[in-house]
């Protein structure tokens, strides 16, 4: 659940609403739109109320709610919303479709088990986005008290200057989508894409081979215009997606991100706006001086050496998660304890 994009409402039009109201560890699926959306109420929305896209199931009996959400959420429980889902055109879950789902329920104390341990994984996941979290803010921190204090018209310390973006980086334009792509990663296709979007950065898909190898910076440059990231690995970038690569001569690229997503980077247009590389070339920006620049790299260079690592840890446990939850759903692995998986006999 996004809580940055919730909505609210006066008193009266809540009161009117209140059969909708969710409670702390109701398990909710969207059952118009993207179908089969799960999630689970954390108690900074109890009390708050679902829009008629989704449904609540409550008063649970003979299952635990986390087992009920982990279970809705794999291949299993998904396939299940899949099969009770209706209509041609524009695709709904009914509610008698929600109550066709059919469950693999083992005892009340396996089920807790297996989200247990399931809950784990999850937990560390989040522990380490937190940490990664705080690394980039302190980095953004120390970048506003190092280089924010200064504008154009200032007077710039001594070996400082202003230039344009294309006076110290390569820019260019995403071209089309490469004809070997795949949606996941594959054996063959470990090249990520990237497209304008911010969901996961923008990841469109995966091919083999990269277009821009170095550390770089991307720039959304239609619909949310100036999403900024940071790329450290080789990449494709593909239609509306500005690709900029420093001249390490004159700046780093973690100084350039920084940079970059403290600015309000607009597009031009009337009827939809886009940013473009020969308007986005003339940019300017503030460069310091060598030592300054180096003192900030090393520094944040520093950090991102721990985020890259949490991200590498991140991955695994994720994917280790995501082998688990099938087989723990399907009943071929069992919880022998909190501990110690088996395979279940066959």
């Amino acid at each position: 659940i996004n809580k940055n994009q919730l909505q609210f409402v006066p008193n009266k039009t809540f009161e009117k609403i209140s059969r909708y109201i969710v409670n702390e560890n109701d398990v909710i699926i969207s059952i118009v739109g993207t179908i089969g959306l799960v999630a689970k109420i954390d108690k900074d929305l109890n009390n708050a109320s679902l829009t008629e896209n989704c449904v609540k199931l409550i008063d649970l009996k003979k299952v635990d709610s986390d087992y009920l959400f982990f279970y809705l959420t794999s291949r299993i429980g998904q396939s299940e919303i899949n099969k009770n889902t209706v209509g041609a055109v524009q695709k709904k879950l009914p509610i008698y479709g929600v109550q066709s789902i059919n469950i693999t329920l083992p005892s009340l104390q396996e089920q807790k088990a297996i989200a247990n341990v399931l809950t784990a994984f999850d937990d560390k996941i989040e522990n380490l986005r937190a940490q990664n979290d705080t690394l980039e803010q302190t980095a953004q921190t120390i970048f506003t008290e190092w280089f924010g204090k200064y504008q154009f018209e200032d007077e710039l310390p001594k070996g400082w200057r202003t230039c344009k973006l294309e006076e110290i980086a390569t820019i260019s334009a995403g071209g089309d989508k490469p004809k070997n792509s795949t949606k996941e990663r594959t054996t063959t296709n470990t090249i990520p894409i990237y497209s304008n979007g911010i969901s996961h950065d923008g990841l469109y898909g995966y091919t083999d081979k990269p277009k821009i190898k170095e550390e770089s910076i991307t720039v959304s440059a239609r619909g949310t215009i100036g999403f900024v990231c940071l790329r450290f690995q080789p990449y494709v970038p593909i239609v509306r997606l500005i690709s900029v690569i420093p001249n390490s001569k004159y700046l780093s690229s973690k100084y350039l991100f920084y940079w970059l997503n403290n600015q309000a980077i607009v597009g031009f247009g009337t009827t939809q706006q886009q940013l473009t590389v020969p308007v986005f070339k003339n940019t300017e920006i503030i460069i310091p001086s060598s030592d300054f620049m180096i003192r900030f790299t090393t520094l944040v260079n520093s950090f991102y050496t721990k985020i890259n690592f949490n991200i590498s840890q991140i991955q695994s446990l994720s994917q280790t998660r995501d082998t688990l939850l099938p087989k723990l759903m399907s009943g071929q692995l069992r919880v022998k304890n909190l501990e110690t998986l088996e395979l279940a006999e066959k």
